[in-house]
């Protein structure tokens, strides 16, 4: 059941207004969580704080903000040519104002420049090691000083490493500190071969076994596991969909009111990003733009065990896409130090002499 939603704003210097139905924030209140929120349109990291069936806005500013990895340690952000990393320095944390009320402290503390290979989802892995999807050249990759990335892994469909986005692989699973599941468009070989398979070409691919679990998606992104299953989100058709890793049966959850894209879970919950996909040369042709004309923009709590809209957290203006969407439990008020120069410049930690 929805209820009756709240209008928020944050600062006025901001654009950014939204509301959100109670329910959502006495959720993330209850599981005792931040939510992040990405925007590479708005170039914004948003974290959302719950407190007394409310919500706040922290907002910090990152060029083509992508893909998250979070943990109550250090959270990285893909950017457009570059993955920034911000450690939690909890001594910063108590100092940070109003005194005594945050729990975390991320400060941005260095970056790797990767060019424009165009990270679309990344992932904290075994021992702290990030992975990224890459998607211009079409590779799982992690990072290495002294490269650019370091290609882990390709599709087997596809023949070399270029900048020719042939396929669009976009999303990244993790199970047991490891990749296991990828998305993309279309199992393509060629310069944006993706674009003339974008209705129904999307797969869901297997990394270990190089096998294709399942297809027939439009336009898939944020393959998760969660439960026994696989989660992923055929955007194209604004989908939320279950799939059986051992048979390959998917099965549609829930069908929202966006093109969904970022994906995470709580329990029975699922947090899942919307935007409303103007731009007509990707997203045009696709079942979500032809049939649903008052696309949202925002983050739909979905109970997977009925499929229904439990709450709902709804940008109102500016803000037309999201891309990622993660959770971040245990945290429940963590400050993240921008790059505004009278911030960052009183910002520093040092160890005892």
């Amino acid at each position: 059941m929805v209820n009756e939603s709240e209008s928020s704003n944050t600062a006025a210097e901001t654009p950014f207004r939204y509301q959100h139905t109670t329910s959502f924030a006495e959720l993330l209140e209850q599981l005792g969580a931040t939510l992040f929120v990405t925007t590479y349109q708005a170039g914004k990291l948003a974290a959302f704080r719950a407190s007394k069936g409310r919500l706040s806005l922290l907002l910090r500013t990152f060029d083509r903000a992508m893909g998250l990895a979070v943990n109550s340690r250090e959270l990285a952000i893909a950017t457009r040519y570059q993955i920034w990393f911000l450690p939690n320095e909890p001594s910063l944390a108590e100092r940070m104002p109003p005194p005594g009320t945050h729990d975390a402290c991320f400060l941005p503390r260095r970056c790797h420049v990767t060019s424009n290979i165009d990270t679309h989802e990344i992932a904290w892995g075994r021992g702290d090691e990030l992975w990224l999807i890459n998607t211009q050249h079409c590779c799982l990759c992690t990072l290495d000083d002294r490269f650019s990335f370091v290609p882990r892994w390709k599709p087997a469909f596809v023949t070399e490493l270029n900048r020719a986005d042939p396929c669009h692989l976009n999303g990244l699973a993790m199970f047991d500190g490891r990749p296991k599941y990828v998305t993309c468009f279309a199992e393509t070989d060629s310069f944006e071969g993706w674009r003339e398979r974008k209705r129904d070409g999307g797969c869901l691919i297997d990394i270990e076994s190089d096998e294709i679990l399942a297809r027939g998606f439009s336009m898939p992104h944020s393959p998760r596991v969660h439960n026994g299953f696989v989660w992923l989100l055929d955007s194209g058709r604004g989908g939320l969909m279950r799939i059986d890793p051992r048979t390959g049966q998917a099965d549609e959850i829930a069908r929202l009111p966006g093109y969904p894209r970022g994906l995470a879970f709580a329990g029975r919950y699922a947090f899942v990003g919307l935007s409303q996909a103007r731009e007509t040369k990707t997203f045009g042709e696709v079942a979500v733009v032809e049939q649903v004309a008052d696309r949202k923009c925002g983050v739909w709590c979905i109970d997977t065990l009925t499929g229904s809209t439990f709450g709902f957290l709804e940008f109102e203006q500016t803000v037309a896409e999201v891309f990622d969407v993660q959770l971040l439990p245990g945290l429940r008020n963590p400050a993240i130090v921008g790059f505004g120069k009278s911030t960052i410049e009183r910002a520093s930690v040092a160890p005892p002499l």
